[in-house]
């Protein structure tokens, strides 16, 4: 197995929704794990935006075509429909504006991918109800005062926020604590209660 196939669960899932030799823009890409993979093993054309240095340093260590660059400043200098596929890997929580990112993700690409950590999960749920405490969970592994966090979110706020933009959900997977698919619909209360993260993939109606 070579390196580019060792990714996270919940990549793959975002991995499997891409159609073979698309156009990709992967938005805070990181160290390019999941744009390496997508470029090895789906033929993408792919190109990423990372706000890190070190990031962009590790992705083009990789051989990537990454640019250093804001998703809350630099998505507008985009082509509208320049890309298939536009990727947000739990990121959109850590915007500023989660709405304009996520409307001009939709703008610049045919499809956009978005997953995020679950804060409707029980155990959020319950660290707030009975400890009284910002939670700690491996899908929100920060403390309140550290995390670059700063627009949590749960499902059901996920989907009213596609209701507001008009855009319209392709397909939705809500993921177990190991990033492994429900048997849940994703849409579901009971989704909304126990998965700790979930993937949307979305195209503007």
């Amino acid at each position: 197995m070579t390196r580019a196939t060792l990714i996270r669960p919940d990549l793959q899932l975002v991995a499997d929704m891409v159609e073979d030799g698309s156009r990709v823009l992967d938005v805070g890409c990181g160290d390019g794990a999941l744009l390496e993979y997508l470029k090895r093993q789906k033929r993408a054309v792919g190109r990423g935006i990372e706000l890190s240095q070190a990031g962009v340093n590790a992705c083009v260590g990789r051989g990537l075509s990454v640019v250093q660059g804001d998703a809350d400043k630099d998505l507008g200098d985009y082509p509208t429909a320049a890309f298939d596929y536009a990727i947000l890997s739990q990121t959109l929580q850590a915007t500023a504006d989660p709405k304009g990112v996520l409307s001009e993700l939709s703008r610049i690409a045919r499809h956009a991918i978005v997953s995020f950590p679950n804060f409707g999960h029980w155990r959020v749920r319950w660290s707030v109800a009975a400890r009284g405490r910002m939670p700690v969970t491996p899908a929100l592994a920060y403390q309140w005062w550290e995390t670059p966090n700063i627009h949590l979110c749960s499902i059901r706020d996920f989907l009213k926020l596609a209701e507001t933009l008009g855009v319209a959900i392709v397909e939705g997977l809500a993921l177990d604590v190991n990033g492994r698919p429900l048997p849940s619909r994703v849409t579901s209360r009971w989704a909304n209660l126990v998965a700790t993260q979930a993937i949307f993939m979305l195209r503007r109606g």
